[in-house]
């Protein structure tokens, strides 16, 4: 019974974050498309928890997001969590089979790609119904627009994971959420923290661009 409810608390603490991270850390990238860091409270609490949890708050989170602040209604909430679980679930999977460094790397990115590529169909298939736009005027923007958008949304939510896994498994340690220890990998893991950087700093320089700032 206490795990139980010591795993409610949890998922409605990190649903709580998400949902705060979606609400004020919006960054407009292209045309209407903004980024938001909640995707990557979303993997946390997979690679920590389970794939489970990253399936639940996903799909808490977007609901909650489709009633208080989205204007794209059910389909607009059906995208939310069908990226949310290509870029997550697939990471945590892949963590869960290979509880390493490298397993942690590789999920991270195979849920780049492959959130990439679900959304770029679904973005063809859907995005006219609720963006009212021709599927032709969608086609034209699946290049220019949806691709870099989603390449950039990807990257940014490895590179935010990858940098706070650490320092975020150590303070629940401390608390008593978490109590496996894992085995430190200190040479490679300050090469992949260097590039997790590199891969911010990049992706923040091309939203500047894209915005005409830079």
């Amino acid at each position: 019974m206490k795990s139980k409810t010591k795993r409610i608390t949890i998922i409605g603490m990190l649903c709580a974050i998400a949902y705060v991270a979606m609400a004020v850390g919006r960054i407009p990238v292209v045309l209407f498309l903004k980024y938001d860091p909640s995707d990557v409270v979303v993997t946390l609490g997979g690679l920590i928890w389970g794939p489970m949890t990253s399936c639940v708050v996903a799909v808490v989170v977007a609901i909650i997001e489709m009633i208080t602040v989205s204007d794209t209604g059910i389909l607009g909430c059906v995208m939310n969590i069908v990226q949310s679980l290509s870029f997550a679930c697939t990471a945590a999977v892949i963590y869960k089979k290979k509880h390493t460094l490298s397993g942690a790397v590789i999920g991270l990115i195979s849920g780049c790609i492959l959130a990439t590529i679900v959304m770029m169909l679904w973005n063809y298939l859907i995005a006219p119904l609720y963006m009212g736009y021709p599927r032709e005027t969608v086609v034209k923007l699946l290049l220019p627009a949806f691709l870099p958008f989603n390449l950039i949304k990807g990257g940014l939510n490895a590179a935010f994971t990858f940098l706070l896994y650490k320092p975020v498994i150590t303070a629940l340690r401390k608390s008593g959420y978490v109590s496996t220890m894992e085995k430190e990998q200190s040479n490679r893991h300050t090469g992949l923290f260097l590039l997790a950087i590199m891969i911010v700093i990049t992706c923040v320089l091309f939203i500047l661009s894209m915005n005409g700032i830079i």
